[in-house]
């Protein structure tokens, strides 16, 4: 089912209350989000106005996910903050520093007396929004993974079976020697460097990326991700772009054109890029889960999630938070779960759009879309496989781009690179340790 065809499917079977002959409650909703996703998250809206008359969401983009996270916390000391704001999972750690100026989902949902539970939410996207208890601070909303996608074509032309993935990093090497034997020009590529390389890599294979369990425990966190594991991949990677089986494409997503493009065969990215391969892509192609190292002790255990989540902020009256549990309750329902994912490539947040998607043979359709769900729920997550909740991230990840560029360009070794983005980034969580301990004096 389509978005546009939820609302008046949702109208029947939603029991948001009766129409009111008042005007309806407006709830304004800032995102970050572009292009096709951007126009999804308006027929998540749109399906919800048009299935109860007593709330009208209205949906403004705010700009680049930093833009829309300094707009909502200027707002809010201003006392104009939006009811619902869309966040990036590196400014998880900025939200919840900023103490009421913020309202907890999981208390939102109870006071007005919304159906809701974590345990209904994939464990490995739950946790990453929840406190100690298990309690969802925020909601997940556009969720994804870092997966392995590969050019089933470039194997059969390198005499590799296309029915059998690397498994491990050592067998991505050894696929693309064959694969530059056999006249590619690029073996391997990835986006999203620092997430899939540093960040997923570690969560993968149960290494702990800092203290406190990944700055979970407390702003006093340090960054350890300098370990021999991540040293010896990284050093792998570095030999591979000189010996030009990797070619490095940029920090974001750039490196899914060089794969869709046809030509580097292999790519690890976020798994919500399936969508636009899928549509550009001249070729077959396949997803299977990250690679990994097997002499590492519990390897694989769970990849991390990537995206953002859907903050509810302070200060709002109840009737103004009836109406966002509401649309909470929407965007978590089955129905607009199973589309969302669907259309937009990104990972459903609730076993129950995934079991649905399945029922529907959405995954037989759509070979891989299902690797990313897979990864999730590989294994529960452990403290040291949740993601990492650090401030100043974003400027974290910055660095860690910086330093393995630094390495891609032969600059620098990977030790001393590794050393110099732990030392960095530790700055940047003293600075924002500083200056949240001495705003809450």
């Amino acid at each position: 089912m389509k978005f546009k065809e939820l609302g008046l499917a949702l109208a029947a079977v939603c029991a948001f209350g009766t129409a009111s002959a008042q005007a309806a409650t407006e709830l304004q909703f800032w995102y970050a989000n572009t292009g096709t996703v951007a126009d999804r998250i308006n027929d998540v809206v749109t399906s919800f106005n048009h299935s109860q008359s007593g709330y009208r969401v209205v949906a403004l983009y705010k700009g680049t996910y930093e833009d829309t996270l300094t707009a909502a916390v200027a707002a809010s000391r201003s006392g104009n903050a939006p009811h619902i704001v869309q966040v990036f999972d590196a400014g998880t750690a900025a939200m919840l520093a900023t103490g009421k100026a913020i309202k907890p989902v999981y208390e939102v949902m109870a006071q007005a007396g919304e159906k809701f539970d974590a345990k209904d939410y994939l464990p490995a996207v739950a946790s990453y929004y929840a406190d100690a208890r298990g309690r969802m601070l925020s909601l997940p909303f556009n969720s994804s993974t870092a997966v392995f996608f590969y050019n089933k074509d470039a194997f059969r032309k390198a005499r590799l079976d296309p029915g059998k993935p690397p498994q491990t990093w050592d067998e991505v090497e050894a696929a693309a020697l064959k694969l530059q034997d056999a006249g590619a020009t690029c073996g391997f590529t990835t986006g999203w460097q620092s997430w899939v390389q540093l960040e997923n890599m570690s969560a993968w294979h149960n290494q702990e990326f800092a203290t406190k369990q990944n700055g979970f425990g407390g702003l006093d966190a340090k960054l350890t991700f300098n370990t021999q594991i991540l040293l010896r991949h990284i050093s792998k990677l570095s030999s591979w772009v000189k010996a030009r089986l990797f070619i490095y494409a940029g920090r974001k997503g750039e490196a899914e054109a060089k794969f869709y493009g046809g030509e580097c065969a292999m790519l690890t990215s976020t798994s919500d890029a399936y969508a636009d391969i899928k549509r550009n892509a001249r070729f077959e192609f396949g997803v299977a889960q990250l690679p990994y190292y097997e002499d590492v002790r519990g390897a694989p255990q769970n990849t991390i999630i990537g995206g953002a989540s859907l903050w509810v902020m302070g200060g709002k009256s109840p009737a103004e938070y009836r109406g966002v549990a509401k649309f909470i309750s929407f965007f978590s329902s089955p129905e607009v779960q199973t589309a969302w994912h669907q259309e937009t490539g990104y990972a459903p947040i609730t076993r129950a759009a995934y079991e649905r998607s399945k029922k529907q043979g959405f995954f037989e359709s759509n070979p891989g879309a299902d690797v990313a769900i897979q990864e999730l729920l590989e294994r529960n997550p452990t403290a040291n496989s949740k993601g990492s909740r650090l401030g100043n991230f974003a400027q974290i990840r910055d660095i860690m781009d910086e330093e393995l560029e630094a390495i891609w360009g032969q600059k620098k070794g990977p030790k001393q690179a590794l050393d110099d983005a732990v030392e960095r980034g530790n700055l940047e969580l003293r600075r924002f340790e500083h200056a949240h301990k001495a705003g809450a004096r």
